[in-house]
């Protein structure tokens, strides 16, 4: 053992244990995952039953009549028929792999999986149908087991990923984490995942050939060692991720790395892109001459995605736009009455490919309200630092109501419509602030703002302008139809509870 060896050592011993311990042994997280998985297949296993017999309930006993009871069901038939799919429904779920670590708690795409993989036993009973004319079963019920299954285990699934995530921010169900690189993009990295409490890595430190051993990188976390110390290190802390920021090493060190880890058991080694400007936005492949070259995606949505997304927009904002006609006449009635001016406001916004509109808002200021902001130059500060103000001067009476629920946002509805708006998206900023997106500035343009987003269900302007930059970059992503309508769904309590909002 070199003395190399024998300092790193004694370094990880002292500063780590505690960290360690924090995050269980590895025996205790498998074991918390055994428990998971166990809970996963039971909890599917009753939600998919319950789907049965609720279909059952709904289509044979409630008496609705869209439902025409021409025949008189057979309830023991249905239920042998239900403890017969059960498992066929399982297993399928299994296939697609519910039950494997990668693909659990990862909100919209394990709903989408569910989807497909109730789907697909759906047609398998059909198919079955067809080849077996002596398997009779109501349409109706078919239909109702499936929706009400992908409802129930989805519906199960968020309960479970909350509790999961609870028990994240107490010290379970983490994977100790190294980050290999100490350079800008390592640093990034091990800040975003430190905020990220949910991600479900726990980062222990630092692995860098250029620092020496327990030098301090970013507070909290210092460095563990050089990359030839990395076997001691992972040996010694039970590391289970090893995230390579690629920016930090040559060619030559990336394939020593990948040739040594890449394969390890126990372990998984996570390549960076190490490309700020293009990591959100899609990269794809194509072969010249049989030499593939990477391009960069002009838009992040294309095809059936964007047929999808403009779809749900339109199905959406039409009939919403129609039912609040009502309110926006008596909301602009009222922004009248309050204050001199005109009712509706029109902001100049960036658009997709840089292209900007003006997205339409009730007024919620005076008029004046620049020469207001001029008497109050410690806010004006505030104001070119964060682009909101908690207590504005500037917001009139009506404004003020209407900006705690969000209200003057609804004429956007008609930019939605017009197709220059999403109703989920990033939030829309102005041309004025594209330079504090910075490297993030080319992939917020790959995709429409939107009403709502990430950044309004979690915290709206509560937040950093450095979280809400971070978050928009998340949805852009990590987009799916799934994310799109779970995202509409969390943001009406938000908006109820006007919490962050001024």
């Amino acid at each position: 053992m070199t003395s190399s060896t024998t300092e790193i050592d004694v370094f990880l011993e002292r500063p780590l244990q505690d960290r360690l311990e924090w995050s269980q042994t590895r025996q205790a997280r498998k074991a918390q995952w055994r428990v998971l998985l166990a809970a996963l297949l039971l909890g599917d296993f009753l939600l998919v039953g319950a789907a049965f017999r609720l279909a059952y309930w709904l289509r044979f006993e409630t008496g609705l009549p869209i439902f025409r009871l021409n025949v008189v069901p057979s309830f023991p038939f249905y239920i042998q028929l239900a403890m017969a799919l059960i498992p066929v429904q399982i297993a399928i779920f299994a296939m697609l792999g519910l039950y494997h670590r990668e693909n659990l708690l990862g909100g919209a795409g394990e709903y989408a999986l569910v989807f497909r993989g109730t789907t697909v036993g759906l047609l398998l009973l059909v198919v079955a149908g067809f080849l077996e004319p002596a398997l009779v079963f109501a349409r109706g019920w078919l239909l109702l087991a499936w929706l009400l299954s992908f409802i129930l285990v989805a519906a199960g699934r968020f309960v479970l990923r909350r509790m999961v995530y609870f028990l994240r921010r107490r010290g379970y169900f983490l994977s100790p984490a190294v980050i290999v690189g100490a350079n800008e993009e390592g640093r990034l990295l091990a800040s975003q995942l430190l905020r990220w409490s949910t991600s479900g890595l726990h980062v222990l430190g630092f692995v860098d050939d250029g620092l020496p051993v327990g030098a301090s990188v970013m507070p909290g976390l210092v460095n563990l060692g050089r990359i030839e110390d990395l076997d001691t290190i992972i040996e010694t802390c039970e590391v289970e991720e090893a995230i390579l920021a690629t920016s930090a090493h040559s060619r030559k060190e990336m394939l020593m790395l990948f040739r040594r880890y890449g394969v390890a058991e126990g372990l998984n080694l996570r390549l960076s892109s190490g490309l700020f400007e293009i990591i959100t936005t899609g990269l794809n492949v194509k072969e010249f001459a049989y030499v593939p070259l990477v391009g960069v995606n002009k838009v992040r949505l294309t095809g059936t995605d964007l047929l999808l997304k403009r779809t749900l927009d339109i199905a959406v904002a039409l009939p919403a736009l129609i039912l609040i006609s009502p309110l926006l006449l008596l909301l602009a009635i009222l922004v009248k009455v309050d204050s001199r001016g005109p009712a509706f406001h029109r902001r100049r916004v960036m658009g997709v490919k840089g292209r900007q509109f003006d997205a339409f808002k009730l007024r919620t200021m005076y008029v004046n309200g620049n020469s207001i902001l001029d008497t109050r130059p410690e806010l004006k500060e505030e104001l070119a630092h964060n682009h909101k103000l908690k207590d504005d001067p500037r917001i009139t009476r009506v404004g003020r109501f209407m900006r705690k629920y969000s209200l003057d946002e609804l004429p956007q509805l008609i930019n939605v419509l017009l197709g220059q708006m999403s109703l989920v998206g990033p939030r829309m900023i102005s041309p004025q602030e594209m330079v504090r997106y910075d490297r993030w500035a080319l992939n917020l343009l790959t995709v429409r703002p939107g009403i709502t987003g990430l950044w309004q269900v979690s915290g709206r302007s509560d937040l950093t302008y450095e979280d809400r930059v971070r978050l928009d970059m998340h949805y852009i992503r990590n987009w799916t139809i799934w994310l799109d309508l779970q995202l509409l769904f969390q943001t009406i309590p938000v908006v109820f509870n006007a919490h962050g909002a001024y």
